[in-house]
């Protein structure tokens, strides 16, 4: 396989945190082991070498949770080092790590920045916001320490990313949290619709996100953004760079604007391995590090029924001019018709407002970005 991207789960469902919205902790409840505890050195060795194996010209690790930092900094080390015995001549390898950020500390903030990993930091917007529903195990608000994670990141020049979760609560206040990350010096932004429950239809939680607010959210937060952008300050926001990249020909780099599913192996502490993070449940099971190759696993029937089903898109969907750049959103958010067929997001109302009022100004911002990135003066 060319590229090979492997997610891994180094405490498993394990996590400080008690977030009221976290999709990881429904999703390991709903497997006959939830929590598989911290990976063992044998299951590291065995992950380390089955993806550097498969890879030819990159390799991928993304390291997931529940809380990954719990797994311990010389459990990081190892990993660097087997890498290190499994490299092959001419293959890149990239690191991420996704993190509430509470067990940060200097040393974390130096090892992340010295070897270049891109850490991905959930903060959700200012405090009353954040602290509604990103509480710790004890109940305690955890905002401040989530800033100075923040800034130890910053002060040792780690690069790292914003990951907000969009709750209904944040939805309603887009100039607030917009205007809050950029006033703080936060320029690469990732807002992530909250997950409803496995099993559930939408609406019925607290922090559900209702498609008017999340359109309305989405229009005023290019409206900011497409403000910054005039004035000759470019903020990264993950879907409208990806938006944008698709306008000028390119393929997008999020999988929930594919289409379709890929498999993107997700390694459980124990080796299992699971297509998707989002389906990283018993029936899904691919296989184990221990015991097989994942491109066996992603040769195997289920990895192509995990693929397939997510395949089928309804006939109004094809045919809706946005299509190309919605492409019925993440799997995960579609609803299946009670009288059967395939599933349509249950944020299509969110995306067709968006598109049908902001059309133009999105095109607008292809084309100043298009030319910034070809040399070219902007028109």
């Amino acid at each position: 396989m060319r590229a090979v991207t492997v997610l891994v789960k180094p405490a498993s469902s394990a996590c400080g945190m008690r977030c009221a919205y976290c999709f990881y902790r429904d999703e390991a409840a709903h497997r006959r082991v939830p929590n598989r505890g911290v990976m063992s050195p044998e299951v590291l060795e065995r992950t380390v070498a089955a993806a550097m194996t498969a890879a030819e010209e990159r390799c991928t690790f993304l390291f997931q949770g529940g809380e990954p930092t719990l797994a311990g900094l010389d459990f990081y080390r190892d990993f660097l080092r087997l890498e290190e015995r499994y490299a092959k001549p001419g293959l890149r390898v990239y690191h991420s790590l996704q993190t509430s950020g509470l067990g940060l500390d200097e040393n974390w903030a130096r090892f992340l920045a010295e070897h270049r990993f891109l850490t991905g930091l959930s903060l959700d917007g200012p405090a009353r916001l954040h602290d509604g529903f990103r509480l710790d195990a004890e109940g305690r608000g955890t905002f401040q320490r989530v800033m100075k994670a923040a800034g130890l990141l910053r002060r040792y020049g780690a690069e790292f990313n914003i990951l907000c979760v969009v709750t209904g609560q944040v939805a309603r206040q887009p100039e607030q949290v917009y205007r809050f990350f950029t006033g703080q010096g936060f320029r690469r932004l990732q807002f992530i619709p909250c997950l409803e429950p496995l099993g559930s239809r939408p609406g019925g939680q607290k922090y559900s996100l209702p498609p008017g607010d999340y359109g309305d959210f989405l229009i005023r937060v290019f409206d900011l953004w497409f403000h910054d952008l005039l004035g000759g300050s470019y903020v990264s926001v993950r879907h409208l760079d990806n938006w944008i990249g698709i306008l000028l020909g390119l393929p997008p780099e999020a999988c929930n604007m594919t289409g379709r599913c890929a498999v993107s192996f997700t390694v459980e502490s124990d080796g299992e391995v699971y297509p998707c993070d989002f389906y990283a449940l018993d029936e899904w099971r691919l296989g184990s590090v221990m015991t097989g190759s994942l491109e066996e696993m992603a040769r195997s029937q289920t990895a192509r029924q995990f693929v397939e089903a997510s395949r089928p898109a309804p006939e109004d969907c094809r045919a809706c001019r946005y299509f190309p750049l919605c492409r019925n959103g993440c799997r995960r958010d579609r609803v299946c018709p009670q009288e059967g067929g395939p599933g349509k997001t249950f944020l299509c109302p969110a995306y067709r407002r968006f598109f049908s009022r902001r059309e133009d100004q999105l095109l607008q911002a292809a084309r100043i970005i298009g030319a910034r990135r070809s040399g070219r003066l902007e028109p």
